[in-house]
């Protein structure tokens, strides 16, 4: 599914994105790293794959949206 960059640390490779209902989800290093990503930039539009249902939905992979 498709989000925007919402927030990104670089010193520890996570951040958060929305997704396109304003759905606010967290990331993890680990799905940044799955993406192959160096770097990310609030506002960017991004590819996202997620895992989970409710509160309890994560994502696990994060890359940037390619046409």
């Amino acid at each position: 599914m498709q989000a925007t960059a919402y927030t990104y640390d670089q010193a520890s490779r996570s951040g958060s994105v929305l997704l396109d209902d304003g759905t606010p989800l967290p990331f993890d290093a680990a799905a940044f790293d799955a993406g192959g990503l160096r770097l990310l930039r609030p506002g960017q539009r991004v590819r996202v794959e997620t895992d989970g249902e409710g509160d309890s939905r994560r994502v696990t992979f994060v890359t940037l949206q390619t046409m």
